[in-house]
């Protein structure tokens, strides 16, 4: 499957347009990496733990959407978009949503 965030894809013909394609996931924050988060904040640097769960939140809403596309005869993805939010009381919780139109393109 190939993604990505451009309309079109250099070199390949789109034959088909599916429509559009979506992936989402919510992943909670728990208690611990919130209080280093919030420590980290206050003396500087990366939070290194909530940059590892939106990279595994954002994998998962991509892997989802990848395999919708599939399931409807896709075998590329373009015009990616990825939102990312908080949700929940407080915040409490990261939602990614991946979305994108599938497409078949020409394979020679």
């Amino acid at each position: 499957m190939i993604l990505s965030t451009t309309p079109s894809l250099e070199g390949k013909h789109i034959t088909n347009y599916y429509g559009v394609v979506t992936g989402e996931t919510i992943i909670g924050a728990n208690l611990f990496r919130d209080l280093f988060a919030g420590i980290r904040d206050i003396v500087g640097g990366r939070a290194s733990s909530y940059e590892k769960v939106l990279r595994e939140a954002k994998d998962a809403a991509m892997k989802e959407m990848s395999e919708r596309a599939e399931a409807i005869g896709a075998n590329a993805i373009v015009g990616i978009d990825l939102d990312y939010e908080t949700v929940g009381s407080n915040g409490s919780m990261l939602m990614v949503t991946a979305c994108g139109t599938a497409v078949r393109i020409e394979t020679i």
